[in-house]
């Protein structure tokens, strides 16, 4: 993949004429990389999925401790079984979470892989190099390996 090139020229000096028309076509020159396509379908659905405050509730629970059973998911988010199995089988369709099964019990834990390959997409890692992502004031920074990105 190719690394974003941004080309930019800044000037200090003010525009010679004073017609907005010419100033646009002075603006800087910007090569972006593309999103892949099947990248983009997968990133798409993966918000989809956690475009819900259930299913984002569960994914927090389910970081917070390895493992939960489908009735303490069901108290903790005081919602019904069937409502909570309903999101369950959503994040584990999408392959976010696995199920073990235990006598009666369901037990559901977050699959690191596959939330690593999701974050590897997002922030197109390659090589362990870190990428940083800047939405206003705040800056996401993830690297591949798992140790924190250098400042």
């Amino acid at each position: 993949m190719v690394t974003t090139v941004i080309k930019a020229v800044l000037q200090d000096t003010p525009s010679n004429t004073d017609d907005p028309r010419d100033a646009a076509d002075e603006s800087p020159a910007v090569s972006l990389e593309r999103l892949p396509e099947p990248t983009g379908r997968d990133l798409v659905q993966l918000f989809k999925l956690l475009s819900d405050e259930t299913r984002l509730r569960i994914l927090y629970f389910l970081m917070q401790q390895e493992e939960l059973n489908v009735r303490t998911l069901c108290d903790l988010l005081e919602q019904s079984q069937p409502a909570v199995s309903h999101h369950l089988a959503l994040l584990r369709v999408a392959g976010i979470i696995e199920c073990r099964r235990d006598g009666k019990h369901n037990f559901y834990h977050i699959v690191p892989k596959r939330f690593q390959h999701f974050l590897d997409m997002l922030f197109a890692v390659e090589d362990g190099q870190p990428r940083r992502i800047r939405i206003e004031n705040a800056l996401l920074t993830y690297a591949h390996d798992g140790k924190p990105a250098a400042e």
